[in-house]
């Protein structure tokens, strides 16, 4: 088994469309450490996040975070330890009209 450390999705997130960030790939298992959303904007914002399994369609249980608020040209961390496996989508939103949001994900694959 090799482990690759490595960011695993970046976007430019500028609508409230729930947009797929990484999705884990076949034979193997990730570990998301970390996720940072940074509002590029001059007013507050909001996100959304959720994790998909087995890509899954979209439902209220999927959810980690929802409507957060990010205050105008601020970022917010989180340090999560989320364990992933082949087909899990990792699947982000701005809950806002005019968003300016930038979303990185970073963390860990485990082929197996």
């Amino acid at each position: 088994m090799a482990t690759s450390y490595k960011t695993l999705g970046q976007l430019d997130l500028t609508s409230s469309t729930l947009t797929t960030l990484y999705t884990c790939p076949s034979a193997t298992d990730t570990v998301i450490s970390t996720v940072v959303i940074a509002n590029r904007a001059s007013s507050a914002d909001t996100f959304r996040l959720a994790l998909r399994t087995e890509g899954d369609a979209i439902s209220d249980k999927h959810y980690l975070a929802y409507d957060v608020p990010v205050a105008a040209n601020d970022s917010t961390t989180l340090t999560l330890g989320i364990t992933m496996e082949a087909t899990d989508v990792l699947s982000v939103a701005a809950a806002g009209t005019a968003s300016e949001l930038s979303i990185n994900a970073f963390g860990a694959e485990v082929t197996i």
